[in-house]
């Protein structure tokens, strides 16, 4: 019945040494919420996903609109010893078309936190980019992609291991083992830290 459609939403607990909590929408990878509490990230997701939805509509994507506000937790899972949870939805590959659509989102959400660096100037958090840079390496090798030595400034270090992780996205294709999980985590901490920067709520 119309405004009454299910939508699924994954729980990570356990992020940022337990202190976090984060919710997916399994159907739009990426699109998330960071909170202090379970309750208060599956909360917030229908304004998260309101967001999420302009955001690519901007940004020249077409986007899906959604029927009604019933997002549900359908799975959690816990991040530990420095590894972000995974979920049974990234066991299912993308089809060749969404893979190249989340790629190109990929692509957005790093200019979106290039945007927001950029405003931020020397406010930047070292820490986040490089745990964001730590994570982009991990998820990269563990698609297949060799160690990679990185050099400069943070920011710098920070493009050079998304252009890793791309590569490897790109070299494992649509069927690699682990490419959803990789592509939604990655849209997911760039967007996080670009709100953070601009002072966004969620």
């Amino acid at each position: 019945m119309a405004g009454t459609m299910p939508h699924a939403i994954f729980v990570e607990t356990g992020i940022d040494d337990g202190t976090m909590v984060a919710a997916y929408a399994a159907e739009l990878p990426g699109c998330a919420v960071f909170a202090a509490s379970d309750v208060e990230a599956t909360n917030e997701m229908p304004r998260r996903v309101a967001r999420f939805v302009d955001w690519l509509r901007a940004g020249g994507e077409v986007a899906p609109t959604f029927v009604g506000d019933n997002w549900y937790e359908v799975e959690r899972s816990a991040a530990a010893d420095g590894k972000r949870a995974a979920f049974s939805l990234d066991d299912l590959p993308p089809g060749d078309e969404e893979f190249d659509r989340y790629l190109h989102w990929l692509e957005l959400a790093r200019e979106h936190l290039a945007d927001s660096l950029d405003a931020a100037g020397d406010a930047a958090p070292g820490g986040a980019l490089e745990r964001i840079e730590r994570q982009d390496l991990a998820l990269a090798g563990q698609l297949g992609a060799a160690p990679a030595e990185l050099r400069g400034s943070p920011v710098d270090r920070l493009y050079q291991a998304r252009d890793v992780l791309t590569a490897a996205l790109e070299g494992a294709g649509a069927t690699g083992d682990g490419v959803r999980r990789a592509i939604r985590l990655a849209i997911a901490d760039d967007l996080r830290l670009a709100d953070e920067l601009r002072g966004a709520e969620g």
